[in-house]
């Protein structure tokens, strides 16, 4: 479930009534993208994942064309501790039939400091920078790749709602999500 957000110029925080920290994210600017890659990945190859001057030049990209989408910095009690893109998906040649028939968004480049792994951080800025998307440019399906021996990060995105498919990019499986609209009429469809 996603908590209810408040926002400041460029940042969207996590409204809590509980004793968990504030969590908030940031659009990724150049002012700011020194702190991204400060962002402690010694353990995640970036086989695995972009880099954050690799975000970076997507960011550009996206912006300069016009793709709808949002690349954030993760805060944590004011701190930078990730980033992630979720963007317009353009279409690959090795994209899964699906996201031929519609509008998709891909996620990009999810990295959380090692240091911040395992508290929940990740988990609720992925619902936020959904929520946060879904509500700027309306909902879509979301893709992403998975490297094939990044074991953590699959076993991540199927507890997140996630569904990971046999169609792969290079040594990146694909997984797929679906908002509950989509979800309940391709139930009614398959059933």
């Amino acid at each position: 479930m996603t908590s209810p957000l408040t926002r400041s110029p460029a940042r969207w925080c996590s409204n809590t009534a509980s004793t968990m920290p504030s969590l908030c994210l940031e659009l990724l600017t150049e002012e700011n993208l020194p702190q991204a890659q400060a962002v402690r990945r010694e353990d995640i190859s970036e086989d695995f994942v972009d880099s954050a001057d690799a975000i970076w030049e997507l960011t550009q990209w996206g912006l300069e064309h016009g793709c709808l989408g949002h690349t954030f910095l993760i805060l944590w009690e004011g701190k930078c501790v990730g980033f992630l893109l979720l963007g317009e998906a353009i279409p690959w040649e090795t994209d899964p039939p699906e996201m031929a028939e519609e509008p998709f968004y891909r996620l990009m480049g999810f990295v959380l400091d090692n240091r911040y792994r395992g508290r929940g951080i990740g988990g609720q800025a992925l619902d936020m920078a959904i929520a946060r998307c879904y509500q700027d440019f309306g909902p879509r399906p979301i893709a992403l790749g998975v490297h094939k021996d990044n074991i953590g990060a699959q076993r991540f995105y199927l507890r997140h709602g996630f569904v990971k498919t046999r169609y792969m990019e290079g040594n990146d499986y694909y997984f797929l999500r679906y908002p509950p609209r989509w979800r309940s009429e391709n139930d009614r469809r398959s059933g």
